[in-house]
């Protein structure tokens, strides 16, 4: 034990969030040893406050504070497009670039069996429960271009497609500005496939 045990649970807990390794866990740790009190403190009182403040929307499943959320209460946004994304971060990332007016649908991951996340993990019933009861025209598939995003994405097109609504995905490809000697195979082959008239 190079650490007394306080300091040693600390580092553990830091260490358990995502892309924290033990190196950066131990940084975290003693900082907040050696921090004021004050700074603990407040730290320590916004993450109860965010644990015990905020739930998730009844309709659309994003982290709010009020419900439902202030997406869904907005009269401004196109109720007959929904975009569905994996998790609440993306729900930030696509409204910052103030690009899209409609309604959003948090499924909080995607279909994986082999991390054992089958439909019944995400909140896909919630889903079509909304689209069946509003007058949803699109649903906008945005899960990540990965192998666990495109399964998703099909199977939620099965399930939509049949209730009568026009299911879109995110176009892929080269990002702007970049040259083609240095995209890869894979990135050309969707920005072929999802080419468009000009």
């Amino acid at each position: 034990m190079y650490y007394s045990r306080p300091v040693a649970r600390l580092i553990e807990e830091l260490s358990k969030l995502p892309g924290i390794g033990p190196k950066t866990a131990q940084r975290l740790a003693f900082y907040l040893i050696t921090t004021s009190k004050e700074t603990a403190v407040n730290l320590a009182e916004a993450i109860l406050e965010a644990r015990d403040k905020l739930k998730f929307c009844s309709l659309c499943a994003n982290i709010t504070d009020t419900d439902p959320c202030g997406f869904c209460r907005d009269h401004t946004r196109d109720p007959k497009v929904i975009c569905v994304v994996e998790h609440p971060r993306d729900v930030v990332t696509i409204e910052k670039t103030h690009g899209f007016k409609g309604h959003y649908h948090v499924l909080h991951g995607c279909l994986s069996p082999m991390d054992g996340v089958g439909p019944e993990d995400l909140s896909i019933d919630k889903l079509l429960a909304r689209v069946k009861n509003a007058p949803v025209e699109e649903v906008i598939v945005a899960t990540n271009a990965d192998l666990e995003g495109d399964a998703t994405a099909l199977y939620l097109a099965k399930l939509l497609k049949p209730l009568g609504m026009r299911v879109t995905r995110l176009a892929y490809g080269l990002p702007v500005g970049s040259d083609l000697e240095y995209a890869d195979g894979r990135t050309l082959v969707r920005a072929l496939e999802g080419r468009r008239e000009v």
